[in-house]
């Protein structure tokens, strides 16, 4: 393969290599308007070792890759890269010296292929024109990681899924020594993940650094080498992963003693003979939703579940009105709603978390206030004008109904956590007050401990009578907290389960069988 990761000079033995860091941090710290996200970080990242960051959302773990990669600069402390000191750096200067960041919110440019976004910026020329030859360069990478992508394929066009894959190969493409992955594996299924785990370990192998961010401990304790702990800005303790179990880490993370973070208890079971909130029935769409029915009750939790690619998404958004459909009906609390559109949703009480939140829920040039009043600026305005003290009233009970961190009204959205911006994207829905929430993977990219608020929201959700409508990649959560679910593939529902009266490994079973029957039935046609 060409685009080997290291050059012979910094090879190692592997996991069990000494000598100089590849990278030191030494005395770290890093403030946002006067907020201070990192308190006097010191790590060492070496040559041949996967090196995990773990912590809840807002410990910094983030913020400590993107310094590395030269996308955040410090405050104070000190850089060192290959036992050089660091005085500018930036992320054209980083990937000179061989360091190269995969972001857990997507780079891609939408409108380029595959090939074009892995290799923006080091295309092969000759006699000043581009060579020609990023098919073969990609087929090479893919073939090393293990994916297969349509190099012609444009960006937007993939799947979550699939663009993550892209951002792994942009990463191989350059060389790199040095790899931040901030959670690569959070659009990926089990097998994925396992694939990505299997190049890590190559990569590692030929004397690489990994770093790796990641909320999924299990991840974490499977393919690392050593494991560095974070809370409030600060590292609590860097140890080999051997010694770590996903309790001990979960207890410094939070900073105290935890088994496993239990779902909370489940609501009571809805009354299933009273008419439904919502009511779908034989909806289709020219994004693959084919023929979907299903009834969601006043206090009901309902799980959509299924593979990548099944179609969960594609049916939340054309209940919510975002893709628009063929043929079928929707009626809401007995009314039909045909005319369907977000904002006409919004305005029949729908609401719906998209799965994207950067891109989809929010608006990052804007601070948390008006992200959260957006949708609903005819409740704050008055004669064109908006009335400030409302709308700050209601962005703070917001903030403290779902413990934003930081705490701030006008705090840059830009800057907060992955599980804080999630935060920010519930409040704004919440605020208008809708009898049926729809959640798209809720707690994608979260942390342990606003894991558990997301959770809690939802229970309360239901108690208050509204109806959820729950989708996750993590068949263990819905059945965590769902009163009933779904199994959709190829954007059709294939059964209907009782959560109390079924497994997980029963759901999967039925999932993966179902999606092996369908390829079958695909061949013979």
């Amino acid at each position: 393969m060409t685009a080997a990761p290291a050059p012979t000079e910094h090879r190692t033995n592997g996991p069990g290599s000494t000598g100089q860091p590849c990278v030191r941090l030494s005395g770290i710290s890093k403030s946002f308007s006067g907020v201070e996200v990192l308190r006097g970080v010191d790590i060492d990242f070496m040559p041949g070792r996967i090196h995990g960051l773990v912590g809840e959302n807002g410990a910094g773990k983030s913020t400590v890759g993107k310094i590395v990669g030269g996308y955040y600069s410090r405050s104070t402390g000190e850089i060192a890269v290959f036992g050089d000191e660091i005085r500018q750096w930036s992320p054209p200067l980083a990937l000179e010296r061989g360091i190269a960041m995969m972001h857990q919110e997507l780079q891609l440019v939408p409108k380029l292929s595959v090939a074009q976004n892995v290799f923006l910026g080091i295309e092969h020329s000759r006699a000043g024109l581009l060579a020609g030859d990023e098919d073969r360069r990609l087929a090479e990478i893919a073939a090393f990681a293990g994916f297969d992508l349509d190099p012609a394929a444009i960006a937007e066009s993939l799947s979550i899924a699939d663009q993550q894959k892209v951002e792994i190969m942009r990463a191989l493409a350059r060389n790199a020594r040095v790899i931040v992955m901030d959670e690569p594996t959070s659009s990926l299924t089990h097998d994925e993940a396992e694939r990505l785990h299997v190049v890590m370990r190559k990569l590692r192998d030929r004397g690489c650094a990994i770093i790796y961010v990641s909320h999924f401990l299990d991840h974490v304790l499977d393919v690392c080498d050593t494991i560095t702990v974070m809370r409030d800005g600060a590292v609590i303790r860097t140890s080999p992963a051997v010694s770590e179990t996903k309790a001990s880490l979960i207890a410094a993370m939070i900073g105290r003693p935890a088994s496993e973070v239990a779902y909370p208890e489940r609501p009571p079971v809805p009354d299933r003979t009273a008419p439904p909130l919502l009511s779908v029935r034989n909806l289709a769409t020219a994004t693959g939703v084919a023929g979907v029915s299903f009834d969601l009750f006043p206090g009901e939790i309902l799980g959509l579940v299924g593979l990548v690619g099944s179609g969960r998404t594609e049916i939340v958004r054309a209940v919510f009105g975002a893709d628009p459909a063929i043929s079928g009906a929707v009626a809401i609390a007995g009314h039909d709603y045909a005319e369907r559109s977000p904002r006409a949703s919004i305005g029949r009480g729908l609401a719906m978390v998209p799965e994207d939140r950067r891109k989809q829920g929010l608006v990052l040039t804007q601070p948390v206030r008006p992200n959260m009043s957006l949708p609903h600026l005819g409740r704050f305005s008055r004669f064109g004008l908006i009335r400030d003290r409302a709308e700050r009233g209601e962005a703070r009970r917001l903030i403290d109904y779902f413990g934003v961190n930081p705490p701030h009204v006008d705090g840059e959205v830009a800057n907060y956590s992955g599980g804080n911006q999630q935060k920010v994207v519930l409040g704004k829905w919440i605020l208008g007050e809708p009898q049926v929430v729809i959640l798209d993977e809720p707690s994608r990219g979260v942390d342990i401990g606003a894991r558990r608020r997301i959770h809690e929201f939802v229970g309360e959700m239901a108690r208050n009578g509204k109806g959820v409508l729950l989708i996750s990649s993590e068949i263990e959560e819905v059945m965590g907290l769902a009163h009933r679910v779904c199994a959709v593939s190829d954007g059709r529902i294939t059964g209907e389960f009782m959560t109390d009266e079924t497994s997980v490994d029963d759901i999967m079973w039925r999932l993966f069988h179902e999606q092996g029957r369908q390829k079958l039935e695909g061949h013979r046609q």
